[in-house]
């Protein structure tokens, strides 16, 4: 990445670094240097692929489509798939809107402890896919304990925005095999997903659940029973806690068997939101729309 360089945040002994042209990246998170995020070994190669990585922005839509057609905020949208700015899953659905790769944020202030980065909409191949001209900012903050992410989307003042995207990053506890993580998540509603990850439109209660991860599996979605909601993943003395401070009202956890990941996922909305309609949020013009989650992270001997 030498040609891109990455951002470095510190507060004391935390640490992350950012790649602002490539999506802003959180392509690292060090806690007195063990490494906290996962997926990252080959980060040009995922580039590339288009495979997610550390923490990822997912936008302008997190998980799948059912469809390449969709309809929201007045547009009728019908997706390309061949298109060079998508990427898409085994079944050919397309997942997680443009590659985080291809999106370049311009780093509009960094200090050590803080980066405040913007994204335009405008370009024609975003367009294509996402026909709503508007803007995006990201604030990111250190502290001794903790890294908060603000994403603000503003609409531009002749086009409504439908908001739908989400992050998707992944942790690991250091030093400690997968299935002696435990995972602790709060009441939600489980979402009910077809054979493809699509919600139902069913759910069912679901939590609180705190467990070891032993040999199980997740890759399923949420809709949070409060605004404040915080998922959890814990061993060996470290604490990795996803607190949602204000606008994230889903969640999608993605543990599967036999990998040394998880990933606890803040989502703005549902899968499938812009095809669905259900549970979508349409900013009018020249109106914003912000969403923060925080990543604590603890360690006691």
């Amino acid at each position: 990445m030498n040609d891109n360089p990455t951002i470095s945040l510190v507060a004391d002994n935390l640490r992350a670094l950012f790649w602002p042209d490539a999506g802003m990246l959180c392509t690292s998170l060090r806690f007195h240097e063990e490494e906290l995020l996962r997926r990252i070994e080959d980060l040009e190669a995922a580039k590339q692929k288009g495979s997610t990585a550390g923490i990822p922005l997912l936008y302008p839509w997190a998980n799948r489509l059912a469809s390449l057609h969709y309809q929201a905020a007045g547009r009728d949208v019908v997706l390309n798939s061949t298109s060079p700015v998508l990427h898409f899953d085994d079944h050919g659905l397309p997942i997680h809107g443009v590659p985080w790769g291809q999106l370049q944020w311009k780093v509009l202030e960094a200090k050590s402890d803080s980066l405040l980065a913007h994204l335009d909409w405008h370009r024609e191949e975003l367009l294509a896919v996402f026909p709503f001209p508007h803007s995006v900012q990201i604030a990111a903050q250190i502290a001794p304990n903790s890294l908060t992410l603000h994403t603000t989307v503003y609409a531009n003042a002749e086009s409504r925005v439908p908001v739908s995207f989400g992050f998707h990053p992944y942790f690991g506890i250091p030093q400690v095999e997968r299935s002696k993580w435990r995972l602790q998540l709060p009441p939600m509603r489980k979402l009910q997903l077809d054979s493809h990850g699509i919600p139902t439109g069913a759910s069912q209660a679901f939590g609180p659940f705190d467990s070891a991860l032993g040999d199980s599996s997740f890759d399923d979605g949420f809709a949070l029973d409060r605004a404040d909601a915080s998922l959890v993943v814990y061993g060996a003395g470290y604490k990795i806690t996803v607190s949602f401070l204000e606008g994230f009202a889903y969640a999608q956890v993605f543990a599967p068997k036999g990998r040394d990941f998880i990933a606890l996922e803040p989502m703005t909305a549902p899968t499938n939101v812009l095809v669905s309609g259900k549970g979508l949020r349409v900013l009018e013009p020249g109106e914003k729309l912000q969403a923060s989650f925080r990543v604590a992270v603890d360690f006691s001997a």
